[in-house]
């Protein structure tokens, strides 16, 4: 099975390098723009799976008109992470907040007031992924893209391979490949492969 994740179009909290996890904002003209040309028509797939957020579907629904499939299912745990009382501001706003430095310090892995830790990000977007696994057995599809967010990426692709979070992260419009075979799988542009631990 081959599971293409890409990262969802630009948003205007994207283009602003605004902190972007669980509000809800629709692309910007220049992110379905940008997304439409890198994707339409070069993708098929038995199915188009995305988090429930409305740049996600957004995107989906630029691509998923030039696919023969029109299947498309939401797993909820991929949203992204709940960045807290950081969400929509900027490195600038926030670089005074004491909160902000401690979370900074830990390698933003701490948990975010009235957000999430990544450890708790992580074990949300992994208990997606082992559904999606299950889903994609059951219905024998072998094809999937998954049109996600930056961070579902990043947790996915580190946990199954035991490498960085910070190592495989993507820009918008930016795609990873992942090849699963029963429980083995392959990450072709990092080479690197392994086995997937549930």
């Amino acid at each position: 099975m081959k599971i293409i994740f890409i990262r969802h179009g630009m948003t205007k909290l994207n283009e602003e390098k605004r902190y972007l996890g669980l509000l809800d904002e629709p692309l910007s003209e220049k992110g379905k723009a940008d997304f439409g040309k890198k994707w339409c028509e070069k993708l098929d797939s038995d199915v188009i799976v995305t988090s429930p957020m409305l740049r996600c579907i957004q995107s989906a629904e630029l691509i998923i008109k030039d696919m023969k499939t029109k299947k498309h299912i939401v797993v909820d745990e991929f949203r992204e992470i709940n960045f807290g009382i950081f969400e929509g501001k900027t490195f600038e706003e926030l670089k005074d907040n004491p909160d902000y430095q401690k979370w900074i310090d830990s390698r933003c892995e701490m948990k975010i007031p009235e957000g999430e830790s990544k450890a708790e990000f992580v074990k949300r977007t992994m208990k997606g992924f082992t559904k999606l696994l299950h889903n994609c057995n059951e219905n024998n599809w072998n094809n999937v893209v998954c049109v996600v967010h930056g961070g579902t990426i990043m947790a996915i692709l580190s946990e199954i391979s035991g490498g960085d979070y910070y190592d495989f992260y993507v820009k918008n419009a930016e795609a990873r490949e992942l090849i699963v075979e029963d429980d083995k799988y392959e990450i072709p542009y990092y080479s690197i492969c392994g086995r997937i631990h549930s």
